[in-house]
């Protein structure tokens, strides 16, 4: 029997109503096929999800078993906060109940079984799930997330933190502040504003602030400049060619990542390594930029572009390329954690924002030394949360919002 479009609809939606088409099971929008528990173990369910706001500007996710294990994320969006714990609660109607360490089927359930896929939103939601899935896995196992994504590539971590400095004394200050933490790296994001072209003030503004830097910093301090996306093409070819001389470890986001025919365009003009990915979301969103060498360092945050699961693949795609991976991490201690499993098993790890090290927040706070951090060994994602110092800073929480920034003119500029 042949049937028409119409017929078929038909058909197909009394067989959801009745729940089968052709024998097979149709599920509902939040159901999943029931599977077993680990191994030997007691079997898990998912009984509650909750997310909240931590200051400055972050949202964890909570969850926990029937087992009572409890795992940790965090979805972060800055600036969005109430969206993201609305975002990440309204996942309760498809994961309670279910198994939390089918951590595969859940990403997939929740990227594709919606019709609106990705975006910032959805997708840091997203990752804040499957930070805290990873967490219960390990737990439950009593091995670091690492270990179950393949093992480490690697001993140490290297990390960097931030630097500045608008003369060369600050300069110095900024350096020997950062040497005395035990820090090896620094970035210093610039300008404030800049327009389509900008004359020789702005780009002797940045050389001058580069040029301080380097000759405060000793030759093993490796220097990362970060742009945030603030230039358009042709004025960050002229400034990266202007601070060439001065080696950047790399230029992180000179110009905004949505036209990636752009990027290649600056990255193919410069001599200093490109680095971009923080404002890019899923393998889906890398692929382009991979495939058309735009970058020397993809830069996916743990917390937005799709969680441990994703980041970890767009490192192996990056891999592919001979292309180097460096987190974002600019939140709270738990994306700090998320990144630190991501860089001990991925073999293209470069070096790691510092983030949040967990002062006051960890019962373990990450310590940095020499210029690196050990890799975690403790299970799940390898930190101990002190829920007493949680609630306090809930209680503290005060919304964060964006900054505006404006050019000369009155016009909007890019922050």
């Amino acid at each position: 029997m042949t049937l028409s479009r119409r017929g078929f609809l038909g058909v197909a939606g009394a067989a959801f109503g009745a729940g089968t088409l052709h024998g097979g099971t149709i599920l509902s929008a939040f159901a999943a096929p029931s599977t077993p528990n680990l191994p030997g173990g007691k079997e898990h369910r998912i009984v509650q999800l909750e997310a909240f706001q931590v200051p400055p500007r972050s949202v964890f996710v909570r969850i926990e078993t029937d087992g009572g294990l409890v795992g940790w994320g965090e979805g972060s969006l800055e600036g969005r906060a109430a969206t993201q714990v609305t975002a990440i609660e309204e996942y309760r109607r498809y994961l309670i109940g279910k198994n939390p360490f089918e951590i595969e089927r859940h990403w997939q359930a929740m990227y594709r079984g919606d019709f609106y896929h990705g975006g910032p939103v959805l997708t840091s939601a997203i990752s804040g799930i499957d930070q805290a899935l990873w967490d219960l896995l390990g737990k439950a196992l009593g091995q670091p997330v690492h270990q179950l994504l393949g093992g480490r590539a690697r001993d140490r971590i290297k990390v960097y933190c931030g630097i500045g400095g608008g003369s060369p004394e600050s300069a110095k200050e900024s350096i020997q502040s950062a040497l005395s933490r035990g820090f090896r790296a620094g970035k210093m994001g610039m300008p404030e504003t800049a327009e389509i072209l900008d004359g020789m003030e702005v780009i002797k503004s940045v050389y001058n602030q580069v040029k301080w830097l380097r000759e405060a910093a000793p030759d093993d301090f490796d220097i990362l400049i970060d742009f945030h996306g603030k230039l358009a093409p042709a004025m960050a070819i002229s400034v990266i060619d202007a601070i060439t001389e001065l080696r950047p470890f790399f230029v992180e986001e000179p110009i905004l990542p949505e036209n990636v025919d752009a990027l290649v365009r600056v990255a193919h003009a410069v001599k200093a390594p490109i680095a971009t990915g923080e404002r890019i979301y899923t393998k889906f969103e890398f692929r382009e930029l991979l495939e058309k060498q735009a970058v020397a360092v993809v830069q996916p945050d743990c917390c937005h572009a799709g969680g441990i699961t994703e980041v970890k693949k767009i490192a192996a795609m990056a891999e592919a390329y001979y292309v180097g991976v460096a987190p974002h991490n600019p939140l709270q201690a738990l994306s700090t954690a998320a990144c630190l499993q991501i860089d001990a098993c991925s073999p293209n790890f470069l070096i790691q924002e510092q983030g949040n090290l967990g002062d006051g927040l960890l019962k373990e706070p990450f310590v940095v030394k020499d210029g690196y951090i050990e890799v975690p060994t403790g299970p799940g994602m390898g930190v101990e949360i002190d829920e007493e110092r949680l609630a306090q800073l809930r209680a503290e929480w005060k919304d964060w919002e964006t900054p505006r920034l404006w050019h000369k003119d009155g016009g909007v500029a890019d922050w």
